[in-house]
């Protein structure tokens, strides 16, 4: 099974609505997934508990055992996304080492942009002694709509040596109310603008896993 981390060590990120929402995307799309939460604090955990267990497999792993529980799962079809922790631990490092492809979102603020930079030094020494694995990429969350500030940030993101996504998400309440009813953007029929944007992160995220 190929294996997303969606990791920031800053709270607030997006993180565990990008989580959520792109393994619901890759579910839709036919493929077999399981979301697993490596954060202490169980966000993804919560979800499933209010109702996301219904829409997909939820499997809380915030021990120091998640690498080895996850190279169980190497063999089969299908994705394993996971949840990160908020804070480039152990269990983060875990994360990278498992992943195939690291995806972190940055809000469109300095604060984001500077807290980026041990994340990227761990994926950065991860891909030295593994011939360029994980594949990697910034991806612009909760973006204001009609301001340039999405673009900016790219820039500014472009100085850490990986790609940002073309996609990203913006402000929308869809995201924040659906999460809090255990669903995701595709299970709410007049949200089909939030609904581009994850399939579209989804179609990026594959080309990237493609290109390894």
């Amino acid at each position: 099974m190929l294996k997303i981390a969606v990791l920031n060590q800053k709270g607030g990120s997006g993180k565990t609505t990008l989580s959520v929402n792109l393994a619901r995307a890759l579910q839709l799309a036919g493929h077999t997934v399981q979301l697993v939460d490596s954060d202490p604090q169980g966000s993804a955990r919560d979800w499933a508990e209010a109702g996301g267990v219904e829409l997909m497999e939820v499997i809380g792993l915030d021990r120091k055992n998640l690498l080895s529980t996850l190279e169980q799962k190497k063999g089969g079809d299908g994705f394993i996304v996971i949840d990160g922790c908020p804070q480039a631990s152990d269990m983060a490092v875990a994360a990278i080492r498992a992943a195939d492809l690291v995806l972190i979102p940055v809000q469109p603020s300095p604060y984001d942009i500077w807290a980026a930079a041990e994340l990227v030094d761990l994926v950065k020494t991860r891909q030295e002694v593994t011939d360029g694995r994980p594949a990697a990429a910034f991806v612009v969350s909760r973006a204001i709509k009609s301001t340039k500030l999405a673009g900016e940030v790219a820039e500014a993101l472009h100085e850490y040596g990986l790609p940002t996504l073309t996609a990203g998400t913006t402000q929308r309440v869809v995201y924040a109310s659906t999460a809090g009813e255990g669903k995701t953007v595709f299970e709410e029929p007049h949200s089909g603008a939030a609904q581009a944007e994850i399939r579209a992160i989804a179609a990026e995220a594959m080309a990237l896993l493609e290109g390894l």
